[in-house]
């Protein structure tokens, strides 16, 4: 699979952009805010419908566009896959309204011409994005450790990406009524319908993602030791929120039938539901006075390690950006045996923090992807040999041309 052409209109700084892009390594050299992460976030806005930069969407479309009639941003992708090539496309129009922006943002997700919803996108064209402040995945919150692991599985399974949707419709509704049983003393009986909801998608969430992370450790072990120049050995752990041991009674019987992936030595997603069930009966008072459902895949969290030694409490800057690095080259990996087509790699500044060792070890790697778009400041962070083999461009106030037209 490769990204064969970009298409931007009014998307950022880009007022209009044409960029074809050859399946190899392209970078992507200019100064600060002339739009090379833009670029970024475009291709990974058009392969989930999500920007990693911002949660408004009307912030992606140019400012200049404002004084237009109707305000919109348009992003296409001619994606080449190994039966065709497909067409992905988003357009976001302003359009007035009452409200107190003065106006309402329609979103249309489109996919070979026909208009898809933006779950539907996830997959069509896989991608794998690391930005410097990505080193929040080993130094920060566990939901940036549980962000990393969603993104991955609902890319590789569709039944996760729907799963996940559910679990956190399901988990709005039950928060809802916990703070309605602590406020007017209600009936307990009635969690009863939403624990059955929320055990059956959160005991297959959880179930994929320690599979996942047994995936990932595999395969970023070695590549971490060839960042690190063999010195540190990385480890995963995943850490759920309730004790997965916790073995039902003979005679609990189950309400639902819950259908089990391939996890291999991993615990099942029924074993998981029932101690899932158990945990909510159990914590039920706590729950109901904090007006919160406290235990379940979304307070979970991901240990890192190098060596045994936390990463997050006592690694230096450099160690948690190498953790970091290997784990999103496993990812790459991770989605290629999953889907049978090599992801896109997207790689924003990543040579910054890195030292002399770590980033020919990088660039040997990188070598060996698909396709990978680099972004840099200066050329001089690659290796003449290294960029030889790549299509080298320079980005200049949301224009792009061949670095040879410097």
């Amino acid at each position: 699979m490769h990204l064969a052409h970009l298409s931007l209109t009014n998307f950022r700084n880009y007022t209009r952009l044409e960029l074809s892009l050859p399946p190899r390594v392209v970078v992507l050299q200019g100064a600060n805010a002339q739009g090379k992460t833009n670029l970024l976030e475009a291709i990974y806005y058009l392969a989930t419908a999500r920007s990693p930069q911002t949660k408004t969407d009307r912030e992606l479309i140019n400012w200049l566009a404002d004084n237009e009639p109707l305000p919109y941003a348009r992003l296409v992708a001619d994606v080449q896959r190994s039966d065709a090539t497909h067409r992905i496309e988003i357009t976001l129009v302003k359009q007035p309204n009452t409200g107190p922006n003065g106006f309402r943002l329609r979103k249309q997700v489109r996919l070979n011409g026909v208009n898809k919803r933006a779950l539907d996108l996830l997959g069509r064209m896989p991608v794998v994005l690391f930005r410097p402040q990505d080193i929040e995945l080993v130094a920060g919150a566990p939901s940036a450790r549980r962000r990393y692991l969603d993104v991955t599985l609902c890319q590789i399974d569709r039944r996760y990406a729907r799963a996940l949707l559910q679990y956190n419709r399901v988990l709005t509704q039950r928060n809802a009524l916990l703070r309605d049983l602590r406020e007017r003393h209600g009936d307990w009986d009635q969690l009863l319908f939403w624990d059955q909801k929320l055990t059956e998608d959160g005991a297959y969430l959880l179930a994929r993602r320690q599979a996942l992370v047994a995936d990932v450790l595999a395969r970023a072990q070695p590549l971490h030791l060839r960042l690190t120049d063999g010195r540190d050995r990385l480890g995963l752990r995943y850490v759920p929120s309730f004790d997965l041991s916790h073995v039902p009674q003979a005679n609990y019987q189950l309400p639902l039938a819950i259908g089990e992936p391939n996890l291999g030595a991993n615990q099942s997603a029924r074993d998981i539901a029932a101690a899932f069930a158990i945990r909510l009966r159990e914590v039920r008072r706590e729950e109901i006075a904090r007006g919160m459902t406290v235990v379940g895949p979304h307070r979970d969290d991901l240990d890192i390690t190098a060596n045994d030694i936390a990463l997050r409490t006592y690694g230096s800057r450099g160690q948690q950006r190498t953790a970091v690095l290997a784990l999103k080259l496993a990812e790459v990996q991770v989605i290629q045996a999953a889907m049978k087509e090599p992801p896109l790699l997207l790689l924003d500044e990543v040579m910054a923090e890195l030292d002399g060792e770590r980033r020919r070890c990088l660039m040997d790697t990188v070598g060996e992807v698909h396709q990978a778009l680099l972004t840099t400041t200066g050329w001089q962070a690659f290796t003449p040999e290294f960029l030889a083999k790549t299509l080298m461009l320079t980005v200049c106030q949301g224009r792009i041309k061949p670095a040879s037209e410097q």
